[in-house]
């Protein structure tokens, strides 16, 4: 018994820990509405004589066994666990499914399945359900509206004409400071001409 506890709590710190184990355990995580029921399955890849049910309370910080269900379809419960509540259906020896009736809030926790093999305990993966008042509304995704391609550049009327990337206060500075650039480096190039003519005349003479 204290292995079993030792190996719960390391299911519930290290979620890893029943990741690769021989039990499997759907869904992995359950939402569902107050007064309504449930359903865990827990499937196992070898016949055994029985399927033991856990729950980690969060409210009790603590684990508690539900109840244990063999092959024949008899189920053994926990103290204060009620057999109307929790029920266990076997399909076979190899798929059990736990059924969950008139759910509250203190039924939220994380719930495990388990089996025993010669001196070796199995875990599941563990089930977290959770129960709600109201279930939330599905989210309603909208298709991403369509980029428009740039329009080209047109003039506008006057009273929009103070604004905009075609307006006279953008371009009118920027052809004025072209105009500027293209001025100062015209005396740049004569200066620069004059002075190669000049050093290629003196070449000559000598």
């Amino acid at each position: 018994m204290a292995r079993l506890w030792l190996c719960l709590w390391l299911c519930l710190q290290l979620p890893g820990f029943c990741a690769n184990l021989r039990l499997t355990q759907t869904p992995d995580h359950i939402l569902a509405q107050t007064n309504s029921s449930t359903d865990i399955l827990c499937q196992t890849r070898r016949e055994h004589t029985g399927v033991y049910w856990y729950r980690w309370s969060p409210e009790r910080q603590q684990f508690e066994f539900l109840l244990f269900s063999n092959s024949l379809g008899k189920s053994t419960y926990g103290s204060n666990i009620s057999s109307k509540k929790f029920t266990v259906r076997g399909s076979s020896s190899q798929s059990y499914s736990l059924h969950i009736g008139q759910l509250h809030a203190s039924d939220t926790g994380m719930y495990y399945c388990s089996v025993s093999q010669s001196s070796e305990l199995v875990l599941g993966s563990g089930t977290r359900l959770g129960v709600v008042d109201v279930l939330p509304l599905p989210s309603t995704s909208r298709p991403a509206p369509l980029t428009r391609r740039p329009s080209r550049c047109k003039p506008k009327s006057k009273a929009a004409g103070s604004k905009g990337a075609c307006s006279p206060l953008v371009w009118v500075p920027l052809a004025a400071g072209t105009l500027i650039l293209l001025l100062s480096v015209v005396p740049t190039a004569l200066r620069f001409y004059r002075l190669r003519r000049r050093l290629w005349r003196r070449i000559h003479r000598q």
